[in-house]
């Protein structure tokens, strides 16, 4: 389903209006029968789910696996339109955590902390639940969308959460920079490389790219490197922070930042095991997507 700002509006009005039982089985709907209508997304699904569960997965598994990602994919946006109405009470009431410990002692170091996350379940409830309940200040970077009244839709909700919005581009490093040194708590994404120009790892058995900027951001200013996958169970959200990655100096700083990565790539593969169905990337991500699809590689 193409995006865009007269949709998004419509379908706010209508996740505001309706009975939030009624909103959300609606939104199951349209996720159900987004798996036959979009082709590309849903073998993006199937090649991610085979990579999870392994090439020998039954395909009766394979099969529910896929519906359940675009399920918890229409689970993610009934929630994220609702979000910013909700009351601190409701946003308390719906978000459950393990692991805060981490987070807590991130702070230890004068700076703020880095977690790193994969597409998976509903980040943006418990963003809002660190500013809100536990008033700390949050930061995350944000892929700039075409058209660009796309991009401010997005920047609008997500200010209204309280969230500063740090624009994917080149002023990207510094603007997280910065908001370390203010102590901010800092949101990255870190399942995808966005720009081409990301790390080489191992990746579920298989070589591709993730962004190298969270372990080089964390090499740079000293900031806990905390590896954080927030899950959709049952009527919550429940956040899982994992301890700090070593992110000591060991070599140069590109060595650094491959190692960091590595680890990382293999901290996400731990957290979206424990849910693939939740795991909502739903673009090529390996090279190798790129020639299921009959697409040229990426330069």
């Amino acid at each position: 389903m193409q995006l865009s700002v007269p949709l998004l509006r419509t379908a706010t009005r209508v996740v505001r209006v309706l009975p939030d039982p009624v909103a959300a089985g609606g939104a199951g709907l349209v996720a159900r029968a987004t798996v036959r209508f979009s082709a590309e997304q849903r073998l993006i699904a199937e090649r991610n789910m085979r990579r999870v569960f392994g090439p020998d997965a039954a395909p009766e598994l394979v099969r529910r696996s896929v519906v359940g990602v675009f399920e918890s994919y229409g689970r993610y946006w009934h929630d994220t339109l609702r979000l910013p109405y909700l009351g601190v009470d409701e946003i308390s009431a719906g978000f459950t955590h393990e692991g805060i410990e981490h987070l807590l002692a991130a702070f230890d170091r004068g700076v703020g902390p880095i977690l790193a996350l994969p597409h998976l379940g509903g980040w943006e409830w418990a963003a809002r639940w660190l500013i809100e309940v536990r008033g700390w200040e949050v930061a995350a970077v944000a892929e700039t969308l075409e058209p660009p009244e796309l991009f401010e839709w997005f920047l609008d909700l997500r200010e209204r959460m309280g969230l500063q919005v740090i624009p994917l581009g080149s002023r990207a490093g510094s603007e997280v920079a910065s908001a370390l040194a203010a102590r901010r708590i800092v949101c990255l994404l870190a399942d995808r490389d966005l720009t081409g120009t990301g790390i080489e790892v191992e990746f579920f058995g298989e070589q591709t790219r993730l962004p190298g900027g969270p372990a080089l951001m964390a090499l740079r200013s000293g900031a806990a490197l905390l590896p954080t996958a927030v899950y959709f169970e049952r009527d919550r959200c429940h956040a899982v922070v994992d301890p700090p990655l070593d992110t000591a100096r060991r070599g140069s700083i590109r060595s650094d930042v491959t190692r960091v990565t590595q680890d990382l790539a293999h901290a996400l593969e731990a957290q979206i095991r424990r849910a693939p169905q939740q795991w909502h990337l739903l673009q090529p991500n390996w090279p190798s997507d790129l020639e299921a699809l009959g697409l040229p590689p990426s330069a």
